[in-house]
């Protein structure tokens, strides 16, 4: 009776879910497919759906299927609210929350049994994070997504039911929303027209453009933070694809494995998992008839800074790249129009690294979505085939790596309590507690190695699962040389070469090769609340807001928007044995406004009780035009960014509204970020003489000419201040003229030169490096900083002065040392710029300009430089 009445039950049960599963197979299949949805095909010519259209989709299917699940991660830099789109069985969707904390353990537990991991790895399933299109001129991926989420739900194919239950898949269907949109509203916008397929004006995305690739180890951004949270902090996925698009005339598609050199920090088996995955979407497509599909060519990943940084935390990170059209315009290209560059292909030719060339003719976006969605199933499929390998591959990493921090060097990073810029060691120990990594504080004075730590010091151990990360963003970059022969030219580095977070914040750090029990033992974790705060006295006469700290300029900017005078110290002040420099800066406590703005500092001002008798000057704050061009001006986007950050007032001009502009009426400061002179002048890039028209509309490729140069030149005339950096400091070169009336003038030229040209044919080189330079003290541009400090360099400019003439002067504020320039990266004959200018002060009458050899505020990721920019900006309340 027993057994009938169990196998009665066993039968039921088998019965019921077997009803549960159809109807919830059914349920998936009642969605509307994306063709009726939208009305067209993804994919389709010259039809592009918007972000909103896209979620609203996406949405659909979660309310209609149990094998999707659309899950909030973060909000966009314009406000836009950011989703993963979770993709399994509806079992796995089910266990989200349970998966999760597997895939935490296996990442980041190395204490784990054996017996625990194989429990774990049994019940686990492998994450497949894939984000789309965050380059949002490259739309292909995202206008993929909704096909692949169709399938993916209301297949009933075994083997990709298979592949769900080994797998989820997770999709962040855009990026880049607000980007996505833009370049969507724009490519409707000229659809039809002659200019239907040109290039979108301005960067696509809020403040830096394609540039949002190169934010992932200083997590600046909305959007950046969002998706890094994913594989630093919350979803821990085990394998990871940025889907982006490249070049028209080149290979179909790019796969991995990468081209070298590659980060040496870097796990030997994550590269060799790259390959296995590489090698089968290369042979995936390829079967599938889709030619032109490439790999070890043209991309490295040697630098983190791009989505894979994810590499450095253990997971198995890659690339796609998809030829383009002209986001949905099809193009066609001639058989002879095919060609490479780059390193990996020599020749548009049959060859290992692209068995299969493709022969040119139509490219629509409909290929593109076509090689997106094989792509994405490739990796699907892989990941389902190497479940158990790939699980126990996660987990025995996260233990080399935390064993490799307990027994060789280095062993720990060490930053003392007492900084130049304090406020540059909180949000250090802030973005690394961001990116998953733990810091903690010593309880005690210890000594290692004869010298001594102190109380308060910061420690941050590498025996951490993400030990390779630490290593990488806290040592000094040395590139990795490789070369295509032996003794042959060295591959040069595809981006920059420099990205140590204790140098570009100008902190000073220890980084210690002796492993101390003493130090173990008298360690205090700290996080992201971390500040260096003290109570501030219930009356008080004025806050006094060290100039050393780059927290004190966004204070006082903050103070001027709140109506609240700010006053500037000309002499240095001894407080408490402690010297404030000159230059630093005095809010009376007016209002209350002053303390709810210090309450969100990280760091405490001094409270002066009293008045105090030291010399001051009131600080009069600059009317700032910010200049933009058209031409995906990331520089500018990023400059934005930075005076958004820091509370600084500006307003952007465009060169062709120069023209038109009483800059003397309207402004004390014109601002040139890094910019080639011929688009600024002429709103056309030029290279060795010759001009190349661009592919935007013609509104938006005008230039300042020379009626918007003259306006620039009488604003200089009647005392206006110019700041420029990089490139555009060549606007200043040679001869120049200030109008004196309708057909007069008075032509001059400023005592500098820009050499780097000649130094570049005699062989210097930097192609992205941190470079020493040294400093000219107690002068209105460099109250704040140290004698000498690392500077964000490309080898151009580079300057020299000369003698100067009639009502002008020059000074050079700073100036590369005559050897041992490089401080990271990677230099050829650095000796060229010896001695050479890299920051001068010039005056023409009455006006004054600041150029820069460097981006003082490169990438925001060159904090240790940023007090010469807003030096700049409050120059003239020093004259």
């Amino acid at each position: 009776m027993k057994t009938g009445t169990s196998s009665y039950n066993l039968t039921l049960f088998l019965l019921i879910c077997f009803m549960v599963t159809g109807l919830s197979a059914q349920k998936g299949n009642d969605l509307v497919t994306p063709e009726s949805y939208f009305g067209f095909q993804p994919g389709s010519d010259r039809m592009l759906f918007t972000y909103e259209e896209l979620i609203a989709y996406l949405e659909k299917a979660d309310a209609m299927s149990p094998r999707l699940k659309l899950v909030e991660i973060g909000k966009s830099p314009q406000g836009r609210v950011i989703y993963i789109t979770f993709i399994s069985s509806a079992e796995n969707i089910t266990n989200l929350e349970r998966l999760q904390v597997i895939n935490k353990k296996l990442a980041l537990d190395p204490a784990l049994s054996e017996q625990e991991k194989s429990n774990l790895i049994k019940e686990g399933r492998v994450f497949v994070l894939a984000t789309l299109s965050m380059h949002s001129g490259e739309v292909g991926p995202s206008q993929s997504a909704p096909l692949i989420a169709y399938d993916l739900v209301t297949t009933s194919d075994p083997e990709k039911l298979g592949w769900l239950d080994d797998v989820v898949y997770m999709m962040v269907p855009c990026h880049n929303p607000d980007g996505m949109n833009m370049v969507v509203n724009h490519y409707k916008k000229y659809k039809g027209t002659k200019y239907e397929g040109s290039s979108m004006p301005g960067v696509y995305h809020k403040y830096v453009g394609h540039d949002n690739n190169r934010d992932f180890v200083i997590l600046s951004q909305e959007d950046t933070k969002a998706i890094a949270a994913i594989y630093n902090k919350t979803w821990y996925p085990q394998v990871m694809v940025e889907k982006h698009q490249m070049g028209s005339t080149g290979p179909r598609y790019f796969v991995p494995p990468m081209h070298d050199p590659i980060a040496e920090n870097v796990d030997a088996g994550i590269w060799t998992w790259t390959t296995l995955f590489g090698s089968n979407l290369i042979e995936h497509m390829t079967a599938q008839g889709l030619t032109g599909v490439s790999q070890h060519y043209l991309f490295d990943d040697y630098w983190p800074g791009s989505t894979e940084t994810c590499l450095w935390k253990n997971v198995i990170g890659m690339l796609t790249e998809a030829a383009s059209v002209q986001y949905a315009k099809p193009i066609y290209i001639e058989p002879n129009e095919l060609r490479v560059y780059g390193k990996g292909l020599s020749e548009y030719k049959k060859s290992i690294n692209m068995p299969e060339p493709w022969p040119g003719g139509w490219w629509r976006l409909g290929d593109i979505v076509e090689y997106e969605v094989a792509s994405t199933y490739s990796l699907i499929e892989t990941s389902s085939l190497y479940r158990e390998k790939i699980l126990t591959f996660r987990n025995d990493l996260c233990k080399r790596e935390v064993k490799k921090g307990e027994t060789e060097a280095p062993y720990y990073y060490i930053f003392p309590s007492d900084q130049h810029d304090s406020s540059e060691l909180v949000n250090l120990v802030k973005l690394l507690d961001e990116h998953g990594i733990d810091v903690y504080r010593l309880s005690a004075a210890v000594i290692i190695d004869g010298r001594e730590y102190k109380k308060n010091d910061i420690v941050v151990p590498l025996a951490h699962s993400f030990r390779s990360f630490i290593k990488e963003v806290l040592e000094t970059q040395e590139y990795p040389v490789r070369h295509y022969t032996p003794g042959g030219k060295i591959i040069k580095p595809y981006d920059i070469t420099s990205w140590s977070l204790p140098l570009h914040r100008g902190i000073n750090s220890y980084e210690i090769n002796q492993r101390s029990e003493e130090l173990e033992n008298n360690l205090q974790k700290i996080d992201k609340s971390f500040q260096l705060k003290e109570k501030a006295p219930e009356n008080y006469w004025a806050a006094l807001f060290s100039v050393n700290h780059n927290e004190s300029f966004q204070a006082i900017f903050q103070a001027h928007q709140e109506g609240l005078e700010v006053s500037r110290t000309t002499a240095s002040i001894k407080i408490d044995q402690k010297i404030i420099p000159a230059g630093s800066f005095i809010v009376q406590n007016t209002s209350g406004s002053l303390n709810k703005l210090i309450e969100n500092l990280s760091v405490s001002p001094i409270y002066l009780t009293e008045k105090s008798t030291v010399k001051t000057v009131r600080i009069k704050f600059p009317r700032i035009a910010l200049v933009e061009t058209f031409f995906h001006d990331m520089d500018a986007g990023w400059t934005r960014f930075i005076f958004d950050k820091y509370n600084i007032s500006y307003q952007i001009i465009h060169p062709g509204d120069f023209k038109d502009k009483n800059f003397t009426k309207k402004y004390d400061l014109v601002v040139f970020p890094d910019s080639p002179k011929s688009i600024l002048m002429d709103g056309k890039l030029k290279s060795k003489n010759e001009y190349f028209i661009s592919s935007y509309p013609p509104e938006f490729t005008k230039g300042i000419g020379k009626d918007g140069m003259k306006k620039l030149m009488t604003f200089l005339d009647q005392g206006g201040l110019i700041v420029s950096w990089g490139r555009s400091v060549r606007m200043f070169k040679g001869t120049l003229e200030i109008p004196l009336g309708k057909d007069e003038g008075e032509e001059f030229q400023l005592p500098f030169d820009d050499v780097s040209e000649q130094l570049q044919k005699e062989g210097l080189y930097f192609p992205g490096s941190l470079v020493k330079i040294n400093i000219v003290p107690d002068h209105p541009l460099t109250f704040g900083l140290p004698s000498e400090i690392g500077v964000f360099y490309r080898g151009r400019p580079a300057f020299t002065t000369s003698l100067p003439r009639f009502d002008m002067d020059r000074r050079v504020i700073a100036s590369f040392p005559e050897k041992n320039i490089l401080l990271s990266g990677y230099s050829e004959k650095e000796e060229k710029v010896g001695n050479k200018s890299a920051m001068v002060w010039l005056r023409k009458g009455k006006g004054q300009l600041v150029l820069f050899a460097f981006g003082p505020q490169f990438r925001a990721s060159t904090q240790v430089s940023y007090k010469l920019l807003f030096n700049a900006l409050l120059l003239k309340n020093h004259n």
